[in-house]
């Protein structure tokens, strides 16, 4: 029997969290970006990482502004997923393009031939 997956508070929670510390930001400093007043941003965002307070989608946005990751990050159910989009998300408009139409191409290839590409990208990198 597979693992139920993490409930969406629990995914923004942790990537939250998870960004928060990336960047050495206390909670406080995190709230204070989004905009909330001193004596209270460092309780709504404890409450935001805990889960015990849901997070509108506005506050969402705000979040990803203070944190500078792109929205989507802190919705990735998966690390992999929050880390490309992380990665993808540092790129200009132009770039964003060219590696999304690249990641397109990789995952229409077979394993093998997809491994083999990426291993002569890794070796001229």
């Amino acid at each position: 029997m597979t693992a139920a997956p993490p409930a969406p508070r629990a995914i923004v929670a942790a990537r939250l969290r998870q960004a928060r510390e990336l960047r050495g930001l206390s909670q406080r400093e995190v709230g204070i970006r989004m905009g909330l007043d001193k004596d209270t941003a460092s309780a709504r965002i404890s409450r935001y990482e805990s889960g015990a307070m849901s997070i509108s989608l506005e506050a969402l946005f705000k979040l990803a502004e203070a944190l500078d990751v792109p929205a989507a990050y802190l919705v990735a159910s998966s690390e992999g997923m929050a880390a490309a989009i992380e990665l993808i998300g540092k790129q200009h408009e132009g770039e964003q393009e060219k590696l999304t139409d690249l990641l397109n191409t990789l995952t229409q290839m077979s394993p093998e031939r997809r491994d083999e590409c990426i291993r002569a990208i890794k070796a001229r990198g």
